[in-house]
């Protein structure tokens, strides 16, 4: 899949140029703001004395952890179901977008502010799990999960992989938005899918797109 025409712009979610700015992301921002987090956390961990196969272990599931969580949120939140009209601008903002411009390189990744809040919040559920020196590896191998859902996500728009397992997931995630929007949750991984018996929709389920922008306004001119 392309990028946008050049004949063809971004839809416009909010009227405060700010705000719209900052929906408008490019693609190695994740990695230059994780990437350094998730090696400081190893070299932590190993300045901490932890056991040098506890880590790897820690890591390895912390990036398993990941690709659970992406497949909740993706099915719980970015596709949850609104009851209002505000509720509809929310759906639009999170995730409708997507659907409705997914060839858009600028909001194929999440916004900085939005990712940091709720890396945040997650660190500090983990360390409340695992306490403050496990969770420094389990929470790098989480980052390195994070990162190669975004890094997989953009190539599964954007490329025509060579690869079987890219070409896979590419399969996997057109069908999701093509085919069984209320299906295939998984990004990254079609493990969770399989595991929760997701691979096939059983009601088919619209496309989490609104007629109205984050603001108020009209995204479209119909």
């Amino acid at each position: 899949m392309a990028a946008l025409p050049k004949n063809q712009q971004s839809i416009r979610l909010f009227k405060n140029p700010v705000l719209e700015a900052l929906t408008h992301v490019h693609p190695l921002i994740p990695l230059f703001m994780w990437s350094p987090v998730a090696v400081l956390l190893v070299a932590l961990a190993v300045r901490e004395g932890l056991w040098g196969p506890g880590i790897a272990l820690a890591v390895a599931s912390g990036g398993l952890i990941w690709t659970l969580t992406e497949y909740v949120l993706h099915r719980f939140v970015f596709h949850f179901k609104p009851r209002s009209a505000w509720q509809e601008r929310i759906a639009y903002l999170i995730h409708g977008i997507h659907h409705d411009q997914p060839q858009d390189a600028t909001r194929l990744v999440m916004p900085p502010a939005a990712a940091l809040v709720l890396a945040v919040v997650l660190y500090l559920g983990f360390r409340l799990l695992l306490g403050v020196h496990w969770v420094m590896p389990f929470f790098s191998g989480f980052l390195v999960g994070y990162l190669c859902y975004d890094y997989i996500h953009y190539a599964i728009h954007h490329f025509m992989p060579r690869n079987a397992a890219l070409k896979y997931l590419k399969n996997h995630h057109m069908k999701h938005h093509y085919m069984m929007h209320g299906a295939r949750w998984g990004v990254s991984s079609a493990l969770w899918d399989k595991v929760f018996g997701t691979m096939e929709e059983r009601i088919p389920v619209p496309a989490p797109t609104a007629s109205r922008d984050a603001s108020g306004g009209a995204v479209r001119g119909a």
